[in-house]
Order: C-alpha cells, then structure tokens, then sequence
C-alpha cells in the first residue's frame, strides 16, 4: 500500500510539473475535485464575510444610513483606528445587514497600498492556515500577516488580480445568520478564468453550480451578446465570475457585490428615498430582477429580487 501510495504521488508530481511546463490550466472538473483534498473548512460563515467599502470621511455618515434604510440591520460602535501595518487612521464601522455584511472606511489619511482595492474580508478560522493554504493554491500574498486592534489581517491576490483581505479576531464574534447571502462579483480574463476558478475552488472547499457559456449579456450590460457566467458557493458564501473581454460599459465591473432582497421595486424605492442613485434600472434575467445603483459616498452595487411572475 505505502508503494502504491509512494507511486501516485509521483504520478501527480509529474503530471502538475507537465502542466506547469505546458503553460496549461487545469480544467474545472479537476478543481472541483481538488478541492475535497481538505477535511476541515477555513471559512466561519457569509455573515462574517464583509464587503469593503471606502468613503471619504464626509461622506462616512450618509453612508452608512443610506445602506441601514435601504436594507435594514444594525452597526457596531463607530470607531478611529489603525487597521494597515504602516501608520494610518481610518473611521471603521461595520454594518450587519440582514442581505450581507459591511466594513465602512473612512480613511483621515493617504490609504497606504494596496489596501482600498481589495473587495472583501474573509473571517477564517486559522489565519496562519489560510494563508499557506492560499499560497499553496497558487494566490500571492500581497501583505503578510500584521495585528490589528482586534486580531490579525492579511492581503492575498487571486489570479486574475481580485485582492481579498483574510482575518481573524482574537475574540470569536458571533452575527445573527444572514437573510439572504450575498453575491461576490468578480470579473476576470477568458485567460485568467480557469485558474481563478480552479484556485478560488481548492482554497474554499466550494463546488461550481453553474457554468453557462451563453449568459445573457444584458446582465453585463451587453443586451445583444452573451457572455461566460460561472457561479460558485462555498462556506464563505455565493460567488460569480464574469468571464468577459473588459469591453463593458459602466458601471459594469464597478460593483462588487450582489445583495439579494424579497422585492426589488420596494428596496429601490426605499434606496432612492435615502438618496441612492439607480444607475442600471431593473431588468430581467437568469430568474432574477435585477439593477445596479450607487450609493451616497460611491458605493456602487447590484441589488436582485426572484423574478416577478
């Protein structure tokens, strides 16, 4: 047994050290095997999986109401703080939505690089773990492992450049479960699809649910195109990958996030009441209404229903 074991293991060493010499990307139905190699997720759960939103300071109040009007929910304390490893103060804030959770910066000085251009923080178990277990997928680590007033953080880069921020508390949070789970949007290359697929896929233990290579354009925009539309779910909630050209007219692949809501008519009204600008009005596709708006402070984002029947 342990020559047979000794001998697959040389089988795959080969077969990688091949791709990787060919240049060739695994396909999906490998990553989606790959990625029960694990026994024990890294992730907590979508209600601690925060999109990062950064406002200017004047802007950091309207902000946060416009999102607490529009969709409900509660805030912890707001507070100044430290929250990069070289000098800075930021405003922070979180707010706990019932269709998602949000991480509010204001920053009172220059944003040091690269934070600002990550999307979300993921809350893991062990960050240490999730760390070599990004590397080990294929991710950079963009910033190594640093404290913070209540745990440590590090910066990790996808293929296809999405920046993702993992964390860890030193004193285990617990948020009511969500509603609904958000949506993350990601949009990447035809050529760098495969491997952010294959790598998002081993690191998250998460399976494709759907992979259409005909996806109604007007969801990007594009009502006479169609495009590849891939959505994936894990412990760190929903995912979907826009596989696109970058030919996309604005705001399209401004948005990071997709917050699913009971009816998509009563949120916009509530949204526009609080000053948030519809930018894409509704639309119908793939089983959902669906529109894209932009929040006080710049936030934009996409906000869907079930389709109406």
């Amino acid at each position: 047994m342990r020559l047979n074991r000794i001998l697959a293991a040389t089988m795959v060493a080969i077969l990688l050290t091949g791709a990787v010499a060919s240049q060739s990307l695994l396909p999906i139905a490998l990553a989606q095997s790959a990625q029960t190699a694990g026994t024990t997720s890294l992730a907590v759960g979508p209600q601690y999986d925060t999109t990062h939103v950064y406002v200017a300071p004047e802007d950091f109040d309207r902000f946060v109401s416009s999102l607490l009007a529009t969709f409900g929910g509660t805030t912890t304390k707001r507070g100044v703080a430290t929250v990069t490893p070289t000098p800075s103060s930021t405003i922070t804030q979180l707010v706990l939505t019932p269709v998602g959770s949000v991480s509010v910066f204001g920053f009172k000085t220059p944003i040091p690089y690269p934070f600002g251009l990550e999307r979300t923080g993921y809350l893991v178990s062990d960050l240490d773990a999730a760390i070599g277990a990004a590397r080990a997928t294929g991710a950079d680590v963009l910033v190594t492992a640093f404290p913070d007033p209540i745990g440590r953080d590090a910066v990790i880069q996808w293929p296809g450049g999405v920046n993702t921020q993992l964390y860890w508390h030193t004193t285990a949070p617990s948020y009511a479960p969500l509603q609904t789970i958000p949506e993350n949007r990601v949009y990447v290359s035809p050529d760098r699809a495969e491997a952010f697929v294959r790598t998002f896929l081993t690191f998250s233990r998460g399976k494709v649910v759907s992979d259409d290579a005909h996806a109604p354009g007007v969801e990007i925009g594009l009502p006479t195109n169609t495009y590849r539309r891939i959505r994936i779910q894990s412990n760190f909630g929903k995912l979907t990958v826009f596989v696109t050209d970058g030919r996309l007219p604005y705001p399209y692949g401004r948005e990071v996030t997709g917050y699913e809501v009971a009816n998509l008519a009563d949120t916009l009204t509530k949204a526009k009441a609080a000053g948030v600008e519809t930018l894409v009005p509704p639309y119908t596709a793939d089983q959902r209404d669906a529109a894209l708006v932009q929040f006080p402070g710049g936030y934009i984002a996409e906000i869907h229903s079930p389709a109406s029947k």
